[in-house]
Formats: C-alpha cells, structure tokens, sequence
C-alpha cells in the first residue's frame, strides 16, 4: 500500500486551526478504550501510553493528510490495547528468553489492533496508514538479511494478515518475504488456531506458546506450569514427602518446595512490576510488559578476578619485576605528546567522514535504546515550556511541570584493549587509534563509560627478564620471559577532552614491540570487573596471534597461544565480562566466540561500530553471538 498522501495537503496552504482535530482524536480514543478520564497530551516526545495518560505526536504546522492518518492510527492502537489487553494475564502467560518474549508481545499487540480494524473499517485504515509509516521509517523495505529482519515484527505482520485478511503494508513486504517460509514451514497450521481464538486473550496467549514451540523456540520458554498443574505438583511432593521412609527422599522434597515457593515469589514480583505499568510505545505498544531482564548467565558467573579462576595451563612467569602499568603521559613530556597528537588530528582528517558517520549511526541506535521520557502535568519539576501559556492565563496553576524519567538504559562499561606489537606499525595502528578517538567521544555521549588500553612488551628479546634469567644459569621451562607494558590511553573516569592528548602515543616510534595477549586479556578484564557498572565489555584489537621471541625460543612453540585460548575460555564461561574481537589481517575466529575478521585496517571503523550496536541490540532483541569473517570492501 502506497504511503498514503505524502505530497497531498489540504486545499488551503495556510496553517489550519488543529485544535478540533486534536479534540476529535482523543474523544474517539476515549470511546475505544472505555475510559472517558483517559487524558490524552500532544508534545513533540515519543508517542506513549501510560497508566491513564496517552500522549500522541504534535502535528506539524502544515500537516499532510498521512500525517493525519498516522496520528489517528496511533491514537486507534493505543485505544484497542486499553480496551482489550489485560497486562496481568499477558505476564502469568509469557514465555522466558527476550527473543520468544519479543514476538509473544508483538503478536498480543496485533490481535489488539485486529479486533478494532475487523469491527471498524476506518480504524483499520488508520492502523494501516500508522503500520506503512512506521516500518518506511525503520528502513526496511530492502532488507534482504534474516539477521537484520526482527522476526517478532515479522511474526506480527503475518498474524495480523491472517486476522483481518488486510494485505502487509508494502513498506514491510520485504521484512515479511525474508521469514514467511521459514514460519510458514514452521508454524503455517498454528495460524487457524489464533484466528478461532482472537477474542480471548487466554486462549489466544496459549495458542502462541505453541506456534513459539513450532518456531524452535521453545528452548528458550521457561518450564512454567499452569496453576493447576503446580497444585498437583505440590501434592504430589507433600504426598512423596510423606511416603518417603529416608531422609534423603525428605531433603529432596524440602529442595522441591523451597523452588515452588521462589517460583511463587518471583511471579507476585512481576505482577507488582506490571501493576505499576511502566511507559508504553505507540510505535511498540508490548513495552508496558517488558521487564528488566538481566543478561543470561550474569547471576551464575563469579564477579572475581581471573588469577583467582582455574585455568588449565602450565602458563608461569619468570619475573614481574620488571613489568610496568603506566599511563600514556608518564611515557614522553608533554611537548612530545602535543607533536604526536597533531600528527594523528591530520590522520583523522582523512578518515573523519567515514568513521564520523559510523560512529553517528551507533549513537543514533544506543540513544533509541536509552528512551528517556518526561512526565508532564506534575506540580513540582522543571518548568514546562509547552505549557506557560497555563500561568499567563492563572498564575497559580499548579500543573505546569515536567520530569524526565529514569532510564531503563543499564550503566554499561567499554574497554577497548589495543595491540601495540609493532606488526601494527604504519597504517593499522593509525586507524585504531582514530576509532578509539572517535568511538570514545561517541559513547560518552550517550552515557557509556569508555576505557581505552594498550600492551606490548618494554623491550625487543627479553628485556630485563631475559638478563635475569641468565644471570639465574638459564632455568629450564621459565615461562614468560619478557617485560610486559600495559598503557593506560584513557581511563573510564577521565573525560575523553582530557585524554585526546594520549591517543596520539600510539604514532610515537619504538613504542610498539612484542604482544603477549593473554596477560594483556586478563588486566583488562580484572580492571572491568573493579568498576561499578552494570554492563562491562572488553573489545580485542589485534592483528595477529601473541609473539615475543624470548618466551617462544626457551618454551614451546604454542606457549603463548595456549595460555591465550585458556584466558579467553574462562571469560567467555565464567566471567560476567562481554568479549568481543577484531582481527586486522589475521583470523580471530578460531580463538573467540565473537569475533569478526577484517582484510584491510580500513575496514576497522565499520566492525567495531557494528559489533558494538550488535551487543547492545542483543540485550532487546536476544540475537546470538556472531562470528564472521569481513572480505574485502567491507561485505559479511
């Protein structure tokens, strides 16, 4: 369906009074939704539903007559969720994992919207004109890629057609190609079921937990019993628990309730989340059930430091004696630092455009993410500016203040840990130094806590290590035998405007010598895991595996590459840290769980800005981990 009026205006070019449109609009979503107390705003802010206020988008001032059409179909989804969607059931009846839970809310979402477009022909055609508007903005009408399909929209769409027998809107067509096998092969003979239940959201809610079942996703819905069901199992355990002669069959049946009564728990737990009905989307009205889910496995991993892990290596070290953690400044004066800082500004001119419009596009995606939202018509806050013409007319009108909301954006932490072994010397180490710039100044914009870190070895050969160990008679089996150097570029707490300066040593020659990668994994790690935020990622820059001669040649030939593999094990298992690498030139995939493999350094902006939007869009859309090797251009 062509978007509807996009060049069409009303007859007169003149600005319109809006006032009985906005009046009409919020009468018609009161008498939908049941509530004649609803109380329906227009601002400039994300369209929402919260509690027993909706806020619709402010009209431009000459509106065409699909911005119209648009704001009425907002209007109409929100009204149908009011009126037919009990949150408290949707809850007791969702399924576990995000990815099962994200197409659970989209399809409830869409058997609202049917009911109303089934009886009404005019709602129908509003929710048609929201739906071609919404998806046209999301840049979808060319995906080609699963991966870049979100399948609960997908999902939604196709039950929605099924439901009113209205075409997918043509900006969502192809979204909608790229999955209608895989769920038609899948799932094509549960769609009769939803279209027999459409009215009752029960039986509609149990329906899709059977179509998610026939998805192959049921691995990810939690073993939740049905009421009935966790009676009989507690009778059951009563009657085994006293039927049980042995003392073990009492304490297993002591474990069975204790579970029973945490199940309980955390149900009552969401049911209070619910009631509180947090703010809801028009654009994606399932918001008003999500809840804040950690990421699986946070609770199961040990927040400790990795020497305190087990790790199944004869790796040792000779000596830290001489090892150093110093910080980018303490390296050369200052003088030298400003000469070396200009000399990368002139590097990042050339790449300025690229990398900048890279870095904008994951600001973009993170602020989406962060949502922050405003409470209007409150006594105390900040002073509305919407709403001052409220004071001119009575000066003692209380509600004529905002407060902007908590943000459900968790504190999240990036280190990105660069290799400085002089195999990145010339062009690799330019460009990985101009994204850690760039990529630092965009994620503290957005409220991410940014740690830029460096390694290498003090010396070519050994070092100070190597002497002592001769000096010691040659020891068999030394282990590492070198001096490691571990910089500090730029430390979470230090503003990047403070730190820009110390990026520039990167271009100092000499500094880049040897790489001892699994060391250099683990003090990055142990730092994340001292910070207080909630999210902690690690993102590996390297261009090839560890080498330092002086270790290699009195040690086995995969000494360094063994220890590096048991480092990264343990993290990827065991810690609550997030790893991700890039490999420039050399393949990272066979050490890393995600990783991804670029041919040219040029190509270092786009991998890093995508693997990191990637960790941040697995946490609402539950994508697994990826691992993909990047051919030359840029293409996956």
């Amino acid at each position: 369906m062509a978007r509807i009026g996009d060049n069409q205006r009303p007859a007169s070019h003149k600005p319109v009074d809006r006032e009985p449109f906005r009046r009409a609009v919020a009468g018609c979503l009161r008498a939908i939704a049941g509530e004649p107390d609803l109380e329906v705003t227009y601002a400039s802010e994300r369209p929402g539903l919260t509690g027993a206020r909706a806020r619709l988008p402010e009209l431009p001032k000459r509106a065409t007559r699909n911005d119209l059409a648009v704001t009425r179909g907002l209007a109409d989804a929100m009204a149908l969720r009011k009126a037919r969607h009990d949150a408290r059931l949707h809850t007791s009846l969702a399924p576990e994992g995000k990815a099962a839970r994200a197409v659970y809310d989209a399809v409830e979402q869409a058997r609202c919207e049917a009911i109303g477009a089934k009886a009404m022909q005019g709602v129908g055609d509003n929710l048609a004109s929201m739906l071609e508007d919404k998806y046209f903005r999301s840049n979808l009408t060319d995906v080609t890629d699963r991966a870049e399909a979100p399948i609960e929209d997908a999902v939604a769409l196709m039950v929605r057609e099924k439901l009113t027998g209205r075409p997918v809107p043509e900006s969502a067509r192809a979204l909608v190609d790229v999955w209608r096998d895989f769920v038609d092969g899948k799932a094509g003979e549960k769609f009769d079921r939803l279209s027999q239940t459409v009215g009752d959201q029960e039986d509609f809610a149990r329906a899709m937990r059977d179509m998610l079942v026939s998805l192959e996703m049921a691995e990810k819905l939690g073993d939740e019993n049905e009421s009935e069901e966790s009676d009989e199992d507690e009778e059951q355990g009563d009657n085994q628990t006293r039927d049980s002669e042995d003392g073990g069959s009492e304490k297993e049946s002591g474990t069975d309730e204790a579970e029973s009564q945490e199940s309980e728990t955390e149900g009552e737990n969401q049911d209070a989340a619910e009631a509180e009905s947090s703010e809801t989307s028009a654009e994606d009205p399932t918001d008003d059930d999500s809840q804040d889910a950690e990421t699986p496995g946070d609770s199961r991993r040990p927040n400790q430091p990795l020497n305190n892990l087990s790790i199944a290596t004869d790796y040792k070290v000779f000596s830290q004696a001489f090892d150093e953690i110093i910080g980018a400044e303490e390296l050369c004066d200052e003088a030298e630092l400003d000469r070396l800082r200009s000399f990368l500004d002139k590097q990042l001119a050339a790449l300025q455009g690229v990398v900048g419009r890279l870095a904008n596009r994951l600001q973009r995606r993170l602020m989406a993410q962060q949502n922050r939202s405003w409470d209007f018509d409150l006594e105390e806050g900040y002073l509305d500016s919407a709403r001052l013409h409220r004071l001119v007319i009575d000066p003692m009108q209380p509600l004529s203040y905002k407060m902007e909301r908590d943000t459900d954006f968790r504190d999240t932490i990036v280190t990105l840990l660069i290799d400085n072994s002089g195999s990145m010397r010339g062009r690799p180490i330019t460009v990985a130094a101009t994204c850690a710039d760039i990529l630092a100044r965009t994620l503290e914009r957005c409220g991410v806590k940014v740690e830029v870190l460096g390694f290498t070895t003090r010396a070519w050969k050994g070092g100070q290590s190597r002497e002592a160990w001769l000096k010691a008679g040659k020891p068999a089996k030394p282990g590492r035998l070198n001096d490691l150097r571990h910089i500090i570029y730029k430390s979470a707490d230090s503003p990047w405007r403070r730190a820009r300066r110390n990026l520039g040593l990167m271009m100092r020659e000499g500094l880049l010598k040897e790489n001892i990668d699994g060391e250099a994994l683990i003090w990055a790690h142990n730092r994340l895991l001292a910070r207080p935020e909630q999210r902690r990622i690690l993102m590996m820059i390297s261009d090839g595996a560890p080498v330092d001669d002086s270790t290699l040649s009195v040690n086995p030939g995969n000494y360094l590459e063994r220890h590096l593999r048991a480092v990264i094990e343990q993290i990827e298992t065991r810690s609550p840290v997030e790893l991700l690498a890039i490999g420039i030139g050399h393949d990272v995939t066979r050490y890393y769980r995600r990783a991804v493999t670029i041919v040219d350094a040029e190509e270092l902006a786009g991998a890093m800005t995508e693997q990191l939007a990637d960790l941040f869009e697995d946490e609402s859309r539950g994508r697994q981990p990826l691992r993909r090797k990047v051919a030359a251009g840029g293409r996956r």
